[in-house]
């Protein structure tokens, strides 16, 4: 009995030693990888808490919007740690490391396309100290969100949320709302007016077209009237809508998707203020801070997703309900493509759709690459992101994945409201797939599925090879600098 009990006490005394050297053996990093993966979760469960509660406080919205700001933070911290620098010995494992070590070539002076040479320890270090203290502020939010009603959805997995909802623009969107409910003392005397501004396709008329869905802004308006550039120079339009809604209070929602003149401005302004109900607001989206003067309150200025956000919108898009974690090689893979993208909504969209039908190692890294020459080409020669190009509408070329000595010329986007007819022809099978075309012709890029409901649009035009002085001669012609 006594051997029995010495010999139990022997091999309880070895596993504490063994698990005392196991703890204080562990990489610090490591150590800092497990906790910040647990404090992730728990940001991640007040955060769903609150995105299943209809808030309304504008202190809670902020205290929420800094608290996911900081998981994407953190989120990106982690995949960083995990993905770009430690290769398993499996076979996807060995086609990525041996594919970035021969493709090495960093998006110009972009931080986040090529950051290797981060200091993973510090990231994860800085990143769980933030969110740590942060979740401990929360305590008394977290006791309030169950004074607020819950919302009624039906449950989603979190890639099928993601890709049917406005992601990251919450507190944007309270904001608005809160601008479209305020009745000052003086409301008759000034016909308020918010400006919207930000670059294009970074989602100001998708943020107004969910404003305009919620409830409280449909009960409070009789009205609400959409406008544009056209409009304004069809003045009998415009007294139309001035004239013949004396009687109820009216939301005004202007999209520009040029330079609105002053004049014209201020003679419907004029117009409205004269005849529009007490109350009555208007709402201008434009990607001119020109119509910032337009405004009588402070401009709402919408910029892209920052790069850990953006990391988080299109991870979960590009994996679906697979877990990235059990993919590390094409989670890497994916990070890469993500920094290719410019942060672009509708750009991780289209790449995302074409991800998750082809999981395959071999066929993202031949996209990786494919997308790196992409960008790098327009760099070198233009010291800009192409997607930049095309929204100073300069033409962009992109060479076909599957015939690489075919070149399309990128020539115009443009977007189509929901009764619009749309191109039939998409564009990743022209530009990632083996559809056979010829000369210039319309294309589908994308089709949101959120309000407004938007089909983004292109002009494409397809280049044979050609010889170098025939090149350059086109070039030159279509103001594309390179074949």
């Amino acid at each position: 009995m006594e051997s029995f009990i010495s010999a139990a006490l022997g091999e309880l005394m070895t596993r504490s030693i063994n698990f005392i050297i196991n703890k204080l053996s562990k990489p610090p990093a490591l150590a800092m990888e497990e906790s910040l993966q647990r404090t992730l979760l728990r940001a991640q469960a007040i955060d769903e808490e609150a995105m299943g509660r209809h808030i309304t406080n504008q202190a809670m919205i902020q205290q929420l919007s800094m608290l996911r700001d900081a998981m994407h933070r953190g989120s990106y911290a982690l995949d960083a740690f995990r993905y770009e620098p430690h290769y398993g010995e499996d076979d996807s494992d060995q086609v990525v490391s041996g594919f970035m070590s021969l493709s090495k070539a960093p998006f110009a002076k972009d931080q986040y396309f090529f950051s290797r040479t981060a200091q993973f320890r510090e990231q994860l270090q800085e990143a769980l100290d933030r969110l740590g203290s942060m979740i401990v502020d929360l305590n008394e939010l977290v006791m309030f969100l169950a004074s607020y009603p819950r919302m009624h959805c039906q449950p989603y997995n979190m890639h099928i949320l993601l890709g049917n909802c406005m992601f990251g623009r919450q507190m944007e969107a309270e904001l608005v709302i809160k601008f479209l409910l305020h009745t000052q003392l003086h409301s008759s005397e000034e016909l308020e007016v918010l400006p919207i501004v930000g670059p294009p396709r970074v989602g100001k008329s998708t943020l107004i077209a969910h404003v305009c869905k919620d409830e409280r802004v449909q009960d409070h308006f009789s009205e609400i009237v959409w406008l544009n550039d056209l409009d304004f120079t069809d003045g009998e339009h415009q007294n139309q809508v001035s004239n013949s809604n004396k009687d109820k209070r009216l939301l005004v929602v202007i999209e520009l998707s040029g330079n609105l003149y002053e004049d014209a401005w201020n003679r419907f302004y004029l117009a409205s203020k004269r005849s529009f109900c007490s109350g009555s607001k208007i709402v201008l989206t434009s990607s001119s801070d020109r119509a910032v003067k337009f405004g009588t309150s402070q401009a709402l200025t919408l910029n892209h997703l920052s790069h850990e956000a953006y990391w988080y919108f299109f991870k979960t898009l590009a994996f679906g309900s697979i877990d990235p974690e059990a993919h590390p090689g094409l989670a890497q893979v994916a990070m890469e493509i993500a920094r290719t993208q410019n942060r672009s909504i509708p750009g991780a969209c289209i790449i995302c759709y074409l991800l998750r039908n082809n999981f395959n190692i071999h066929f993202w890294c031949k996209v990786l690459r494919f997308l790196r020459v992409f960008v790098q080409n327009h760099v070198s020669k233009f010291n800009k992101h192409p997607y930049d190009l095309l929204s100073q509408n300069r033409p962009i070329q992109i060479s076909r994945m599957a015939t690489p000595s075919e070149y399309v010329v990128i020539r115009r986007q443009y977007q189509c409201s929901s009764q619009e007819e749309v191109p039939k022809i998409r564009a990743q099978d022209v530009v990632y797939g083996s559809m056979k075309t010829c000369g210039k012709f319309e294309v589908l890029l994308w089709r949101s599925p959120i309000p407004p409901y938007y089909s983004y649009a292109s002009t494409y035009e397809i280049q044979e090879p050609r010889t170098t002085s025939a090149k350059r001669k086109r070039s030159m012609k279509d103001g594309v600098t390179f074949c």
